[in-house]
């Protein structure tokens, strides 16, 4: 997606660590004209893809994936909880997970009656690195009995492993921007041609 490549360019920053920091309109501060633009493109993907529900983690996916199920549908998004709450009751599907991002590991949490076997589910995330969290979520879906339809993210890094992984297991993966390499020292971005 032209568009999520220049803003990366323009507004991205990278850091050392393989690091590229795009909180000024992605994940701090929301861009949700971008949101939608990117939402209007995953539903061109995964057209005629059964869609009952969008799966995403907070707090980075949740907004991303809101706008998104409006292309979808309105159907409704389910994120999976990095923190226990006294709010949540009932029997859960739990996973532990660790972000690269955050450098800890931490227990993702989503209640049961929020996936119901044979469901189609779209998951959606802003970033795929080594794929930790989408691998968590994968597990919970795994468990709970519903079908993958695909997996929506803004931004890999297609020099880590993650996307490679995912798509030998056969999941239909479709990430708007790929950067294939990037450099702290001069800022530059390289995508993958797509």
């Amino acid at each position: 997606m032209r568009e999520l490549e220049e803003r990366i360019i323009r507004e991205g920053i990278v850091r050392e660590g393989e690091v590229l920091k795009v909180d000024s309109f992605l994940n701090h501060k929301c861009d949700v004209a971008l949101y939608d633009h990117m939402g209007a493109e995953w539903a061109r993907l995964f057209a005629g893809k059964p869609v009952d529900k969008i799966l995403t983690i907070e707090a980075s996916g949740i907004g991303i994936a809101c706008v998104a199920a409006r292309h979808f549908g309105n159907v409704p998004v389910v994120f999976a909880r990095k923190t226990e709450s006294i709010n949540l009751d009932g029997s859960q599907y739990r996973t532990q997970i660790h972000s690269y991002t955050h450098g800890r590991d931490y227990h993702v949490i989503v209640a049961k009656r929020f996936l119901t076997p044979g469901e189609h589910v779209l998951v959606i995330d802003d970033f795929l690195a080594n794929g930790c969290a989408l691998n968590g979520l994968l597990e919970i879906c795994d468990a709970a009995g519903v079908s993958v339809t695909g997996i929506g993210i803004a931004i890999e890094k297609g020099f880590q492993p993650g996307g490679k992984s995912l798509r030998e297991r056969g999941y239909d993966l479709q990430s708007l921007a790929i950067v294939e390499a990037m450099d702290p020292k001069t800022g530059s971005i390289v995508f993958r041609e797509q």
